[in-house]
């Protein structure tokens, strides 16, 4: 598949298209790649500079966790299509005999755990990309401090965004006492790290005005 090596135009044309894949799963890693890499570049910008030398270490840190949570969340753009396949086939099984019914409820319980993975890394790398850049947003060069902003933005988005996929798999699940775990667990996410990206957007956009 590689989705994540395919040009703007072609990645964009196949999300709109009736593929069911790529969807909003690997919509939210691309744009929580591009917001971490956002908030990279003002750490990049910012180490070497003689009026930053005080953080310096500390954005060398921070950029490269950023490497590493870029190529995280391309490599999840990938997963998620790799998981919603099995998924998409399961909800087409046939239901017309007990036994049909069984088997597909046994299959779907599979495939609905194995497609929440996916949404839930999404999100717990989301965390992490919001964590680090309020730092950036804080310390880093306020040359690119309007790019730390849109970093908060786009990661915070992609977070929301993949909490959807993980609310709409656990809402189809039997296991009620496993998805309420789940959902726990985001929405622990949801009170959190949206609020500490909104907050630091607003402070931006003050310090901008």
């Amino acid at each position: 598949m590689e989705f994540s090596t395919k040009t703007c135009a072609e990645f964009v044309e196949v999300l709109a298209s009736k593929a069911p894949v790529p969807g909003g799963g690997g919509a939210s890693a691309l744009l929580g790649a591009l917001g971490t890499a956002l908030g990279n570049m003002v750490g990049n910008l910012t180490v070497g500079k003689k009026e930053y030398a005080d953080v310096d270490q500390q954005m060398q840190k921070l950029t490269a966790k950023c490497d590493v949570l870029q190529a995280d969340f391309l490599r999840l753009m990938e997963r998620d299509a790799q998981v919603f396949a099995p998924l998409a086939k399961a909800y087409g099984m046939p239901r017309e005999t007990q036994e049909q019914r069984e088997e597909k409820d046994r299959v779907m319980e599979q495939v609905l755990r194995e497609a929440c993975v996916v949404p839930m890394e999404i999100m717990e790398k989301c965390c992490e990309a919001i964590e680090i850049i309020r730092e950036f947003a804080t310390k880093g060069s306020t040359l690119v401090l309007s790019d730390a902003g849109m970093g908060m933005a786009f990661c915070k988005a992609a977070l929301e965004g993949a909490s959807l996929n993980v609310f709409i798999n656990t809402k189809a699940m039997l296991n009620r006492e496993y998805a309420e775990e789940l959902n726990e667990k985001a929405e622990a996410m949801l009170k959190k790290y949206p609020r500490m990206a909104e907050d630091t957007f607003v402070s931006v956009l003050s310090r901008l005005r």
